[in-house]
């Protein structure tokens, strides 16, 4: 309806509808009605209390229909956004892309098995229903030849007519054309309609073949039965059920924020802040599987402060801890927030099977599937040129991890695998037939094993690096081994993975922990060019189980439950804690799941595909195969013992006496050693000053001012060294009482 416009000359009384309406009436300016609905957005129709009177140019809220209408067309914006990738991240990736189509394929053979069984009860179904379907259609057909739809407006009519005499020429108009109308559809029927079925039924029962016969008879049971299937009982059982989660919106988000009880965000809502700057970008489906939320938080908030109440956070959006996980973007600055919400608790949800877990081999020059993120998107890592650190509190898939990492390395046929088990549960055990060294438990003839075993690896690192230095420039122009390099078998420069696991308890043997975080160290700062790489894994993250200059030289770290700040940063890295990215937050469901940082730019939440032992061992199994084909079959995997009788011995303190001699009481510490590398080269060669200073630490001697000379070079002066009496007290202490080296 118009409203009459009072410039125009015409014959509404206003005067008199003015008064009609009374003292009390309000006068309402449609213009500015119709201005305020323009920009009212779905949060005021619900009744939010947000305020959306912002005029045409003010804030939105960035999931309304006004906020993904407005343009936003300037130069800068184009050049900074952000590109949509054309073609989709699952067609790039083939893993991503076989899940999915393995998953449809599933999807389809279940409906498919599940319906098919029922097809005799669907049958039946139809069977019973088809009378009643047969009536709905007669009935229907009926109603149309008879034009019996219009009937009601035609009673009304006449029902008029009683009081209005005028209605009497609308009901003979009525009537006319219900008469044409069942005129042309009898006609129709008769000529048409009836023959065609007579015809049909005729040609059916004695002309058809009897498959014809069958079909149509098969049809029209189904028309039938479904056109007499009630509307509250489908035909159909249902094959799968759906839980579909509640869509995010940003008045849930603002309001689950507001009730953190963070002071930065209650101050800023305080002062008026309705929460619609704090969106940069619509929130929006990711992958499929949930909400991704990108929120700027009020000015001197950071995100960690968001993410250290994950828990709460949940609680607050009124879903499973599971589903919610908040991470920092310090990439633009602390106070970013990216919060991903999704519509399965990560830890319950089906993940997709490991790629390699029935076929396939690893490059460790390349990428390898290592786990997939709360979007579901696989994770991969490239343990090439980076040594790695897990830690985690007890039973939070610490050990399992490491036991991927390995397997990844086992399925490279060039590799070699070194894994040693301090825990001794035999965790590390279906590694075992593919193991270069294998060795579980944390007494000492253990720890003697792994000493032996890095010496070994220490050594062949030295030899490494000879190789790699004589190589011509065009063979190795970056002076670290390539991927083409290692499958040089001539050259000798394949692939090294040593595993240790609760690596804290070789450090911190009284006797032998010195050497091995002194070896350890020198391979995870140079063994990555020459393709040695560690993997520690640790329960218990600290400066003593992870000396600094091991954890602050591991490229790739993983970090699941951790109880504190310390913890978390000496896996995850300086800062770390500070920055957002928070270990802290995982839940005692969450097991397998953890930060990991190093493989990209920033640190992603990631859950290891959980491979366990008996399926860890059918992988192993595959492993040794393509180990078999290649020839690398070799140390404990072939059966050769590991010669530990020299590291058993304990020879150092009698090595370093018998150097001395008589006439020299006092030796630097840089002639002893060169003297040790000239009486046993296998043993002592590269052998260091500090070496010998740690390995004689145990048997209570310290270096000393020494005057002496350098009978090789001529030096002379007053430097640290040892002196020979104090050597043979040590060996005399040694033996009296019963201990320290010798062999048992």
């Amino acid at each position: 309806m118009t409203t009459p416009d009072r410039n125009q000359p015409d014959d509404f009384d206003w005067t008199a509808a003015e008064a009609d309406l009374g003292e009390h009436a309000e006068v309402l300016d449609l213009d500015e009605a119709r201005a305020r609905r323009t920009h009212m957005t779905p949060g005021d129709l619900a009744g939010d209390d947000l305020d959306d009177t912002d005029g045409e140019d003010g804030p939105v809220l960035v999931d309304s229909i006004a906020a993904q209408r407005r343009p936003r067309f300037t130069l800068a914006g184009f050049r900074d956004a952000t590109r949509v990738p054309i073609v989709p991240s699952w067609l790039k990736s083939s893993a991503e892309f076989g899940g999915n189509l393995a998953w449809a394929t599933g999807f389809g053979l279940h409906s498919l098995a599940y319906h098919g069984l029922r097809t005799p009860k669907y049958a039946a179904k139809l069977a019973l229903r088809t009378p009643r379907g047969a009536v709905r259609l007669a009935n229907g057909y009926g109603r149309w030849l008879f034009d019996m739809e219009a009937e009601p407006v035609r009673q009304s009519v006449i029902r008029a007519a009683i009081d209005k005499p005028d209605e009497a020429k609308m009901y003979d108009r009525l009537s006319s054309k219900r008469d044409r109308r069942v005129r042309w559809r009898a006609l129709v029927t008769l000529v048409f309609v009836v023959p065609a079925i007579l015809i049909g039924s005729a040609l059916l029962a004695f002309v058809a073949p009897d498959w014809a016969y069958y079909a149509t008879c098969a049809v029209l049971l189904t028309v039938f039965g479904v056109a007499g299937t009630p509307v509250d009982k489908p035909l159909l059982d249902t094959a799968v059920v759906r839980n579909d989660a509640a869509p995010l919106t940003s008045a849930e988000v603002f309001t689950a924020l507001s009730v953190l009880g963070i002071k930065g965000i209650n101050d800023a809502i305080r002062r008026g802040d309705n929460g619609k700057r704090w969106f940069p970008a619509p929130i929006q489906r990711e992958n499929g599987v949930g909400w991704r939320a990108e929120v700027e938080l009020p000015r001197g908030v950071t995100a960690s402060s968001v993410v250290e109440k994950r828990e709460e956070l949940a609680a607050a959006l009124t879903r499973p801890l599971g589903c919610v996980w908040p991470e920092a973007n310090a990439e633009v600055h602390p106070g970013r927030l990216i919060l991903f919400v999704a519509d399965k608790d990560m830890s319950r949800a089906k993940q997709n099977p490991f790629p390699l877990l029935k076929s396939g081999t690893v490059n460790l020059f390349k990428a390898a599937p290592f786990g997939t993120d709360p979007r579901g998107a696989l994770v991969t890592i490239t343990l090439m040129y980076a040594s790695m650190i897990i830690g985690a509190l007890p039973r939070f898939g610490k050990t399992f991890a490491l036991r991927l990492a390995l397997l990844l390395v086992a399925l490279d046929p060039r590799a070699w695998v070194l894994a040693f088990d301090l825990k001794g549960t035999g965790d590390l055990s279906p590694l075992e037939p593919v193991a270069h060294r294998y060795r579980a438990g944390d007494e000492d003839e253990d720890i003697v094993y792994l000493v032996t075993a890095l010496r070994e690896v220490h050594t062949e690192m030295r030899r490494r690096t000879k190789v790699i230095r004589e190589l011509p420039r065009d063979l190795c122009p970056e002076n670290k081994v390539t991927d083409e390099l290692a499958s040089n078998r001539k050259l000798g420069l394949h692939p090294i993975g040593i595993a240790i696991d609760e690596c804290q308890r070789g450090f911190e043997h009284p006797k032998y922990g010195a050497e091995i975080e002194e070896i350890c160290e020198d391979l995870i700062r140079r063994g990555p060019a020459v393709a040695i790489f560690l993997l520690l894994a640790t329960q218990r993250p600290d400066a003593k189980s992870l000396p600094t200059g091991i954890s602050a030289n591991a490229v790739l770290r993983f970090c699941l439950k951790v109880m504190g700040q310390t913890e978390n940063d000496m896996v995850l890295g300086t800062s770390s804690y500070k920055n957002g990215i928070r270990a802290t937050m995982f839940s005692r469901r969450d097991k397998g799941i953890g930060y990991l940082a190093g493989e990209g730019d920033e640190p992603v939440i990631v859950k290891t595909f959980n491979i366990d032992g008996p399926t860890a061992e059918a992988i192993v199994t595959r492993a040794r195969a393509a180990r078999e084909r290649y020839g690398n079959i070799t140390g404990h995997a072939a059966g050769v013992v590991l010669d530990t009788t020299a590291v058993r011995r304990d020879t150092v303190l009698e090595d370093v006496a018998a150097v001395m001699a008589e006439a020299e009481p006092k030796l630097w510490s840089t002639v002893i050693v060169k003297r040790l590398a000239a009486l046993r080269p296998d043993v002592y060669d590269g052998f260091t000053a500090d070496q010998l200073r740690e390995a004689l630490k145990v048997h209570g001697l310290a270096t000393k001012q020494c005057w002496g000379e350098d009978t090789e070079t001529g030096e002379s002066g007053n430097r640290k060294g040892f002196h020979r009496a104090d050597v043979l007290t040590a060996i005399t202490k040694r033996d009296r009482d019963g201990g320290g080296g010798k062999s048992k």
